[in-house]
């Protein structure tokens, strides 16, 4: 933002703008899922939720809600599938409610609140083989074998489930209360209730970490690629510190999206935002020649030959009866005082004169007053490095097939330009380089002085035709590069 923007904005007490670089669309305007399950999650809930929601992938989040792991079909399936057959079943720490809900059983002896990560036995036959191997960590599934429930206990199981309907006895349930032993109760078989403690292992001990992510400020374009080459055929949004947002699938990235946009003080997509091409164009305001632009369907397009584009914005406020706040009245008024420099330059018209009268009324300002300090403030060049002061106000022009900058500087006198002509010269030529266009041109122009000092870098046969070897040319009456410059220049190129 230039000095001479940010003395408008202070002067009414008005926020910055949000400075938008691109309106290309991005991962922001498709809809996200935005479902996530916690890490500690069973993995049999995270498969029911994606089961009730139809999804083939879940972020798995901590506590804080940061993106760890993705929980996938293909990793439910493969998790459980290529576990050895021989391989102990385990339970990990849980609360003894937890596997309850897990077994649809019935809490009949609560001794622990969070049972400890132990195995797990199935007691068919051969009891005293798994008496022998069992430790207080471990748990047991039984049926409806009171003698093999009491052993158990007194063996100093830490919880026996007692499967298909059995009936518990009340020595039982003394025994486990006075040994320590918490007891289950379920209608499930003894197999059943096996496959479902393994399904309760925590969703961070099936969960792939290697999750592709984007961020909502990624273009879709990028997203499409990211996701193209995932296994997942996903991505996972996430913000500041991994903070999980969202999940982006390809059904969303199949949406035609487009940013709706209304082009203001300009019409030529070399001047635009970047994305345009790809955005909704809903309107044109502007005050300059018609440049290069076309749209799929036909818009509104106000373009008149003022001073200046807040003066279109100021009578459509007059023509509607509607009078704009002070603060939008001070900062149109701006913005025709900066664009006619105070009513100097050849492009002011009697509507921008009387358009500026009645905001200043309304923003309870003097033009005659305001309009210098807010020149003076865009004049401070010397605090200025040269690649700021030729790119802060620019534009690209395509005249008779050459791409085109012309920037300008508004200065107080010819001082400036004379005494930095050398490094003027050689920060354009830089410039010029590094955009890629044919011509680089600057107006250092005198607002009181009515000309312009004029700096060129290009080819050199483009500059001698332009006549345009010795540096600075003052131009006399050239004050406006929309109105003065252009049209005398462009005839110069057609010629070239």
């Amino acid at each position: 933002m230039n000095a001479e923007t940010r003395f408008a904005l202070e002067t009414f007490n008005v926020e910055p703008p949000v400075y938008i670089a691109s309106v290309e669309p991005s991962v922001s305007d498709i809809p996200l899922d935005t479902r996530s399950a916690r890490q500690d999650v069973p993995t049999v809930d995270v498969a029911a939720l994606m089961d009730t929601y139809d999804m083939r992938n879940i972020p798995i989040t901590d506590e804080e809600e940061t993106l760890v792991g993705l929980v996938s079909e293909y990793g439910l399936a493969r998790a459980y599938v290529r576990k050895n057959p021989r391989e102990q079943l385990s339970l990990v720490p849980m609360p003894l409610a937890t596997l309850a809900r897990i077994l649809d059983a019935r809490t009949v002896v609560s001794a622990h609140e969070v049972l400890g990560e132990g195995r797990v036995y199935t007691v068919i036959d051969a009891l005293h083989v798994t008496l022998s191997r069992m430790t207080p960590d471990d748990i047991a599934i039984v049926g409806d074998n009171e003698p093999a429930q009491l052993a158990l206990i007194s063996a100093g199981v830490a919880a026996l489930v007692i499967a298909e309907g059995a009936p518990v006895g009340e020595r039982v349930i003394a025994a486990a209360r006075a040994r320590g032993a918490s007891v289950l109760a379920t209608t499930l078989d003894a197999f059943s209730v096996g496959k479902m403690i393994s399904l309760s292992l925590p969703a961070r001990m099936i969960m792939e970490t290697d999750v592709p992510t984007v961020r909502l400020e990624d273009s879709l374009e990028y997203a499409k690629g990211v996701v193209s080459s995932s296994r997942f055929r996903t991505a996972c949004v996430v913000g500041e510190d991994r903070r999980h947002i969202g999940l982006v699938s390809r059904t969303a990235l199949m949406q035609d999206v487009q940013k709706s946009v209304i082009l203001l003080d300009h019409n030529e997509y070399s001047q635009a935002v970047d994305g345009i091409e790809q955005a909704d164009i809903l309107e044109i305001i502007d005050h300059h020649r018609l440049g290069a632009i076309s749209t799929l369907k036909p818009v509104k397009f106000l373009n008149d030959p003022l001073g200046s584009t807040s003066t279109i914005v100021a009578n459509k406020f007059i023509e509607a009866s509607i009078e704009p706040t002070p603060p939008t009245a001070g900062l149109l008024l701006a913005g025709i005082l900066s664009d006619t420099m105070v009513m100097k330059l050849s492009t002011t018209t009697p509507v921008d004169i009387r358009a500026a009268d009645y905001l200043a009324e309304i923003a309870g300002v003097d033009p005659a007053e305001f309009g210098p300090k807010l020149i003076q403030k865009g004049m401070d060049l010397d605090a200025l490095p040269k690649d700021e002061l030729l790119t802060r106000d620019m534009k690209r022009y395509n005249l008779f097939g050459r791409s085109i900058m012309v920037s300008q500087v508004m200065t107080s006198s010819f001082e400036f330009a004379e005494n930095e002509a050398g490094e003027i010269r050689t920060e354009l030529d830089r410039l010029r380089t590094t955009m890629g266009v044919d011509c680089f041109f600057a107006l250092f122009t005198n607002v009181f002085g009515d000309a312009s000092d004029l700096f060129a870098a290009g080819d050199e046969a483009c500059i001698a035709k332009l006549g345009l070897r010795d540096q600075p040319v003052r131009l006399k009456g050239v004050m406006s590069r929309k109105k003065d410059f252009i049209p005398k220049f462009g005839q110069m190129f057609r010629q070239i």
